[in-house]
């Protein structure tokens, strides 16, 4: 059968998948708006529950796992969030998200050198992503302030050390903690 010369029966049935399509998705979409929803609702549980009944159907949608990290880190179930969004970083290595956001737990745990290992990777994955650039320069901020107190108690009568911690603290972002991606 030729594209153009479609019998009846042949067009009702591709109308009848399309509108199948169509209605897949939008549940799909309804889904995420769903858990979006409670979310911001403060409705946490409820949106963790909507996200496994949700994976429970099709536990490998990307989307939705990383919806579930962004409730699980929320609820302060941050071991959890981590396996969610390690998780996701095996079985789709390409996605920066999941490595920002999981840079961003290690981060709330000063746990700067995962924090760098993930954003990097964040960063080769999309070579495009501010927000990982930024978390990057943040973490590598930390770190220097790190090392230049280390210096400071090994060192403590040099006089160029104090200067540059000071400076540090002076950076907007330096204290502050990683930005996660935002909700997909």
């Amino acid at each position: 059968m030729t594209p153009d010369r479609c019998s009846a029966p042949a067009l009702i049935r591709l109308l009848a998948l399309a509108v199948a399509l169509c209605g897949a998705a939008s549940a799909h979409a309804d889904a995420y708006g769903d858990v979006n929803q409670l979310l911001k609702t403060g409705k946490g549980a409820d949106a963790l529950q909507a996200a496994n009944k949700y994976l429970a159907e099709k536990p490998k949608d990307p989307q939705m796992r990383f919806l579930k990290g962004v409730v699980q880190t929320q609820a302060g179930s941050t071991a959890d969030a981590i396996a969610t969004f390690q998780a996701l970083t095996q079985d789709y290595p390409e996605l920066p998200e999941p490595y920002n956001n999981l840079a961003a737990l290690y981060a709330s745990q000063n746990e700067l050198e995962k924090a760098r290992t993930a954003l990097e990777m964040a960063v080769r994955m999309n070579p495009s992503y501010a927000i990982a650039h930024e978390n990057l320069g943040d973490i590598y901020a930390r770190m220097a302030g790190q090392s230049y107190g280390r210096a400071l108690q090994l060192e403590p009568a040099n006089p160029l050390l104090q200067p540059k911690i000071n400076l540090l603290r002076e950076l907007p972002t330096a204290g502050a903690k990683a930005k996660p991606a935002a909700k997909k």
